[in-house]
């Protein structure tokens, strides 16, 4: 497990009053708070509750993103010693429960340069609370819908972001 090397909420202030596109580099989060997928469970969720986040990048060989833990992940684990008396798994998975047995593995990514607003649209297109930021296969942000509606709401003088669209 890695520690951030700054608070856990740092991230880049928005921008984008130029008239520009907003892009994700702009308003992710670069102190990372990561997990690594043999981390007991428990461990990862008390990391959650102390940094008050939500995501939890899971990466391996430094910087390689290899899932996330989410607190969706976290709750959905709690049926996991009924499951595993029903389906016969090895006590240990009962017990004491590993990042890796409960995480997602399929993770939705972008690029630093992705544009902000599509960035969003992806959030809600595929139901998930945060995109985790990759350049040069390495982990370098992570931008979640929090981030998103503070920076959109920043641009527009703090508008609903729906009014950009409704009118």
């Amino acid at each position: 497990m890695r520690r951030p090397s700054h608070s856990c909420n740092g991230r880049s202030p928005p921008s984008g009053s130029d008239g520009k596109a907003m892009r994700v580099r702009e308003v992710m989060r670069q102190a990372l708070v990561t997990v690594r997928p043999d981390a007991p469970a428990r461990i990862a969720a008390d990391l959650m509750k102390s940094c008050q986040v939500r995501h939890l990048p899971v990466i391996e060989d430094g910087e390689r993103l290899v899932g996330i833990l989410t607190d969706r992940d976290l709750e959905h684990s709690a049926f996991l010693p009924m499951l595993a008396r029903q389906l016969k798994w090895e006590e240990r998975r009962l017990s004491a429960p590993r990042v890796r047995d409960i995480m997602t593995w399929d993770v939705v990514t972008v690029e630093p340069d992705y544009d902000l607003v599509r960035a969003g649209l992806l959030m809600f297109e595929r139901r998930i609370g945060s995109l985790p930021v990759i350049e040069g296969g390495r982990l370098v942000g992570i931008v979640t819908g929090r981030d998103l509606l503070e920076a959109l709401a920043a641009v527009t003088g703090g508008h609903a972001p729906a009014e950009l669209y409704l009118g």
